[in-house]
């Protein structure tokens, strides 16, 4: 009897050791050993490229080298080279040139190739983002069976710095960071069967930068083939040229060049000399967007979409009620200075585009200078990639409307943001527990449902079904949403009048020419 118990008592500690064991998986370039958090196998810092410092600064993501042994991967990589955090509550952590790493959460017991797989392309303005923040944290999603993968990629001057010279050397110059997320996305297609995705059920999601650049990848030629479903939250890139001719590859050479210039370097050469560091600052401002060049995006996105030669995938898409108010303090706007305020921001703007936003009163003009933005970054994008794809593509898109705001501490600085810019991120992560708020029962039943949907979308290209309220797809002939509020329901834009407008200027400025 003793005996029997001894025996019982070895083998469940062997059990027990088996199962405190750190996982380990296998990719092209090398074994890996990550962690397991939750029963969740989480693998950080993963090499997807060669560093891209010294020479191979300003160039396309190089392979990487194959490396002996298990490579540790418990700890994040730092982020890419930064001033400042991306989003607030976020600890500053290191950032580096050396930045090319993506972050992998999977089901334990994971069978190779049998679950959906969510890339997450962290937002932050092409200038800030990181795959360490807590919010990307992908353990709630993989724990709804998927594999999700967090992409770190070059930002500011190093990530996005077109120049003539780059362009002789190699035929096109800038969008370096994007170059970045395709090669995340090859390393996708050719590793995540080890961790349990299928490469055939990817998708590509972001919020903010992040979505606007899913909307490039949908016209990348150069993407085409890496992902199978689409996700953008908050972004886009379907403006008219006229009122971004920065971003033609002859105008961002000519403003690379004035800023190399300031950075008193007087070749390729010399810029690949500078410290990492001398490329932060307000300076580089003007060099930090996606550039139309041949290599990557050969053609304005609008244009791609309505010529019908777009990566056809079933799409999700949406915005926030109040984007503008977690990023704008419009405390101080009246209706006396709403006009001089918006005139300062953002130059002189169409008259026709200030119509739908009453200022009579100063709670009026508060209103009008936080839905103004909100309309003019996010809204107007976001409706009109959910239109083209239903007018110009063959596979559904499915859209919604943000507007819960969450229980925030009363007196707190995020009172104000009501339902702001990334607050759909707890939600839609199901990381209500990071913040101390008296969340609902109600708060909790739709970070579930938003986490399902997601699951759902990149399981089968359909949010819809197992029990949810029912989301059907934005049609051409029926716009209709996700309104996803004090309850979840279908419903319509509450905006659409003033996106009407900002489609009549923008008809007009296309046909101008840019």
């Amino acid at each position: 009897m003793i005996q029997r118990a001894l025996a019982v008592a070895v083998i469940a500690l062997v059990m027990l050791g088996a199962a405190g064991q750190a996982p380990v998986a296998r990719t092209a370039t090398g074994p890996v050993r990550g962690l397991s958090v939750d029963q969740v196998d989480v693998y950080r810092g993963l090499p997807y490229a060669r560093p891209p410092v010294g020479d191979l600064r300003f160039r396309d993501p190089q392979p990487v080298a194959a490396w002996s042994g298990v490579r540790d991967a418990s700890a994040f990589a730092p982020a890419c080279l930064q001033a400042g955090v991306s989003m607030p509550g976020e600890r500053w952590s290191p950032s580096s040139e050396d930045c090319l790493y993506l972050n992998v959460w999977k089901p334990e017991g994971a069978e190779p190739g049998s679950l959906p797989v969510i890339v997450w392309i962290p937002g932050g303005g092409f200038t800030n983002g990181s795959t360490s923040i807590p919010l990307y944290d992908g353990v709630r999603l993989a724990g709804r069976g998927a594999v999700v993968v967090t992409v770190a990629y070059r930002l500011g001057a190093l990530g996005f710095l077109a120049h003539p010279e780059l362009t002789a050397e190699a035929g096109s110059s800038g969008n370096y960071g994007l170059m970045d997320q395709i090669a995340a996305l090859e390393w996708v297609r050719d590793n995540i069967a080890g961790f349990g995705g299928d490469p055939q059920r990817v998708t590509v999601a972001g919020q903010s930068a992040g979505a606007t650049s899913v909307s490039i990848l949908m016209v990348s030629p150069r993407a085409r083939g890496l992902f199978h479903r689409a996700i953008g939250q908050s972004g886009g890139l379907f403006e008219p040229l006229a009122l971004a001719p920065q971003y033609l590859l002859a105008n961002a050479e000519s403003d690379g060049l004035a800023y190399a210039t300031s950075l008193g370097a007087s070749s390729v050469s010399e810029l690949r000399s500078l410290p990492a560091e001398q490329f932060l600052g307000a300076a580089a401002g003007r060099v930090v967007h996606p550039v139309i060049e041949p290599r990557l995006l050969p053609a304005p996105p609008w244009d791609v979409f309505i010529a019908g030669e777009h990566n056809d995938v079933p799409l999700l898409v949406g915005f926030n009620a109040d984007e503008a108010r977690s990023l704008t303090d419009v405390s101080d706007v009246t209706a006396a200075n709403f006009t001089e305020k918006l005139t300062a921001r953002w130059g002189q703007l169409p008259p026709p585009l200030l119509a739908p936003y009453p200022f009579t009163t100063d709670e009026q003009a508060r209103t009008a200078r936080a839905d103004f933005e909100r309309d003019l970054r996010f809204g107007w994008d976001i409706r009109a990639w959910a239109r083209l794809q239903a007018a110009h593509g063959r596979q559904p898109v499915h859209a919604y409307y943000f507007s819960r705001n969450p229980p925030y501490a009363e007196g707190s600085v995020q009172q104000h943001w009501r339902a702001g810019h990334f607050v759909e991120l707890w939600y839609m992560f199901d990381h209500l527990d990071q913040q101390p708020w008296a969340w609902s029962d109600q708060d909790r039943a739709t970070a579930d449902a938003m986490a399902d949907y997601w699951v759902a979308f990149a399981r089968a290209g359909n949010p819809d079904g197992e029990g949810r309220p029912e989301w059907p797809a934005f049609t051409a002939a029926d716009e209709q949403v996700l309104a996803i509020g004090d309850r979840i329901e279908v419903g319509r834009l509450p905006n659409n009048e003033a996106l009407d407008v900002f489609d009549a200027v923008y008809a007009s400025l296309r046909r101008a020419g840019p």
